[in-house]
């Protein structure tokens, strides 16, 4: 299993168009946003204003200590003003965080609905081309850096904002002298900022690819731990762990060394500009220049640790939005890719099919099928029933435009025939299923299904008349009764029944704790490989299609096993197209028409025994001659 490395931080492509996308998904909460607005513009006023009232009262108490006279309906009128101040940008505060968050949640909400929609309409390619991981991170990761901007960084850099010009302006009316110490302090912290967020940006960024390292290499080891034990490899698995884990700790060590002394030092210039602040702002009340007083001091002392705080936190959520841009571009990329296309015309309908041959389309569910053909040309519909003919009629295809997998396929099968694929890995076995039910579509060459061109034919319609048995087998959480009816949802328990019976299946079934109402998780954990391949062939059956495709369906059975299968697969083969891909030779022997695949090309064709008479490929593969692989 390849290591999934973490993608480093990065800056977003285009900030304003990813802010505005956002923002685009927050319509209906105008109302709310101009309260959370609101809300952060009275919950900063407040920490302004409690601030601004501190003059009057120290200048209250100091001409009571000075003259002997105290108003103290003045004094009191002050302090419950501060009060009342405080409490209300309490209040605020609380108020706009609570309904931001339910913004910012109902936005994750709809953008991960989109994006979701979007992943079920993308054409397999799509999913061939990225990895799981990476289009799990798009819903934990980017998604999580999304919400923690919303909830937390679009507030706060609102706050700071006003909070930064309101003490600005508060600072200039009490003194434009100590104010000119105020700008010199703010451009050396800017200055300061600057150089740490450099450095310790590079150092999140090398901490980010070591810890990719270190959980990629957790996962394949915990993966393969039968693997490790069986080779006795614990030793030298342990030193290939402990490098990546020093790597890590180093990268860690320089990341947060950088980041961990921003607040410190931003601290301790702080404790300087108020000990400047306040030895000049003595000397000035001392001396009597500019009309400054104690209350005046005290107040502006206020001021330049509320100065200081927001430009501190813009400084600290900086990074995080950067990295929730640049999380929303890639969330967005994904869902303006162009869906997977359907040209397709030609639909599957229920049908009543007269003795005469007269096809009757209908809404109820019948044992019959048809194509509903509609023709542009002349305004007519026309119905074909769904029988199960499939011709390939010399079909070139390649998943690059200039490596071809397949050079001239043709073949036809019809119902009731089984037909087998056998050949060397790579040779194009598993591309053909793929072009039946176009998981990719044919540049050159024509695949007909009764006769009609499945280019024509709707994909969902297409794919609902087959069903497909992969190697690799995928159990969903839920009960092995819903398992099964994933092939069928309107099917009924005996039905259900009825097609666990046909694949072997209802056996062991009914062996476990809760029978068919057993739940299954971890893609069916609790179960064997061989168990899970059953209730996969189970589900193909209960959707009772005209072709079914076996793709190396019964690679983890036992041979005991494999030939109740087969049994089995008698029954539910009759009248239907079958299409197996196999490397075990045993399971094609009965198969009315075997093809030999090699670089593309179908070299042999026939029944076992004519290919066994030729002494060709076949023959090589099936007495041992030639290994296949």
């Amino acid at each position: 299993m390849p290591r999934q490395q973490k993608r480093p931080l990065a800056k977003p492509k285009n900030t304003i168009a990813a802010l505005k996308r956002i923002f685009s998904y927050m319509h209906g909460f105008k109302l709310q946003l101009v309260f959370v607005v609101i809300g952060v513009f009275l919950s900063a006023f407040a920490g302004i204003a409690g601030n601004y009232l501190l003059k009057p009262v120290i200048d209250n108490i100091e001409e009571a200590l000075d003259t002997g006279h105290h108003d103290k309906t003045e004094f009191f009128t002050l302090i419950v003003v501060m009060g009342i101040i405080y409490v209300l940008g309490a209040f605020s505060s609380f108020f706009y965080q609570r309904m931001m968050l339910k913004i910012s949640t109902t936005t994750l909400m709809r953008i991960r609905n989109d994006l979701f929609d979007k992943m079920e309409m993308l054409p397999i390619r799509y999913f061939d081309k990225h990895t799981h991981g990476e289009l799990m991170s798009l819903y934990t990761n980017d998604t999580d850096a999304i919400r923690e901007m919303l909830s937390n960084s679009v507030a706060q850099f609102i706050s700071s904002a006003i909070t930064i010009v309101g003490v600005f302006a508060a600072m200039l009316i009490y003194s434009w002298q100590l104010t000119i110490i105020v700008v010199a302090m703010l451009l050396l912290i800017v200055r300061v900022i600057g150089f740490i967020g450099a450095h310790s940006s590079k150092g999140f960024i090398a901490q980010q690819k070591a810890i990719g390292s270190v959980n990629g290499y957790i996962e394949e080891m915990i993966d393969g731990q039968k693997v490790v034990k069986v080779f006795c490899h614990e030793d030298k698995a342990n030193e290939e762990f402990n490098t990546l884990n020093d790597e890590l700790c180093k990268a860690s060590t320089r990341a947060n060394t950088f980041a961990n002394i921003l607040m410190p030092i931003m601290n301790n210039l702080s404790y300087l500009h108020y000990a400047v602040t306040a030895i000049i702002g003595g000397i000035m009340t001392v001396k009597g220049v500019g009309g400054m007083t104690v209350g005046t001091v005290v107040s502006y002392l206020q001021f330049t640790r509320t100065f200081a705080q927001p430009i501190t936190q813009v400084s600290q959520q900086l990074n995080s939005v950067l990295t929730a841009l640049a999380g929303a571009e890639r969330i967005f990329a994904v869902i303006d890719e162009k869906p997977e296309a359907d040209d397709g015309y030609v639909t599957l309908v229920n049908a009543e099919i007269a003795p005469d041959g007269t096809i009757t389309e209908t809404d109820k569910r019948t044992e019959r099928w048809a194509w509903k053909h509609p023709h542009k040309a002349d305004g007519t519909i026309t119905y074909t029933e769904v029988c199960g003919n499939v011709e390939l009629d010399d079909v070139y295809f390649g998943y690059e435009p200039d490596k071809t997998v397949l050079n001239g396929i043709s073949l036809y099968a019809k119902p009731g025939q089984k037909i087998a694929f056998v050949g060397s890995t790579g040779a194009g076995k598993t591309t053909i299923t793929n072009l039946i039910n176009r998981f990719y579509d044919v540049p050159d060459g024509k695949i007909r299904y009764d006769g009609i061109n499945i280019n024509k034919i709707k994909k969902s319609d297409l794919r609902r008349s087959q069903s497909i048995v992969l190697q690799d087998t995928h159990l969903f959480t839920g009960t092995v009764m819903e398992n099964i009816r994933y092939g069928r949802l309107d099917a009924t328990d005996e039905e259900v029944y009825a097609a666990a019976k046909l694949a072997n299946a209802d056996n062991f079934i009914t062996h476990l704790e809760n029978g068919y109402n057993t739940m299954l998780t971890a893609d069916g954990g609790n179960l064997s490989q061989g168990q899970r391949q059953l209730l996969a062939i189970a589900r193909a059956a209960v959707a009772d299609p005209p072709v079914l495709i076996l793709d190396e369906a019964t690679s983890s059975i036992d041979t005991r096993t494999e030939s109740l299968i087969e049994k089995g697969m008698d029954g539910l083969m009759e009248g239907r197209t079958v299409f197996v891909i196999a490397h075990r030779l045993s399971t094609v022997r009965n198969s009315q028409a075997i093809m030999v695949l090699e670089h593309g090309k179908i070299i042999e064709r026939g029944d076992h025994r004519e290919l066994i008479a030729q002494r060709g490929k076949y023959y090589q593969l099936y007495t041992g001659m030639f290994e296949l692989s």
